[in-house]
């Protein structure tokens, strides 16, 4: 996703992330999650799906690192 902001408020969240010593990407992210939760019924199990699918990739790549370890060994 991208979105475009116009210079002077695109400033003020930049400035804003700075205090909050933040990225602005995070900052920007945060205040959507925050946005979603706040009006969508939906958001805690959309929240739950995407903490799952992260697990899931971390399983699969410490996985992955244990065949690469194991084919060096051989």
């Amino acid at each position: 996703m991208q979105v475009l902001l116009d210079n002077a408020r695109y400033e003020l969240l930049e400035r804003y992330a700075a205090t909050a010593n933040m990225r602005v990407t995070a900052l920007a992210r945060q205040a959507v999650y925050q946005w979603l939760e706040k009006n969508c019924s939906e958001y805690k199990e959309a929240a739950a799906a995407d903490q799952a699918q992260w697990a899931a990739s971390v399983k699969n790549r410490i996985a992955g690192k244990k065949v690469k370890k194991l084919e060096g060994e051989v």
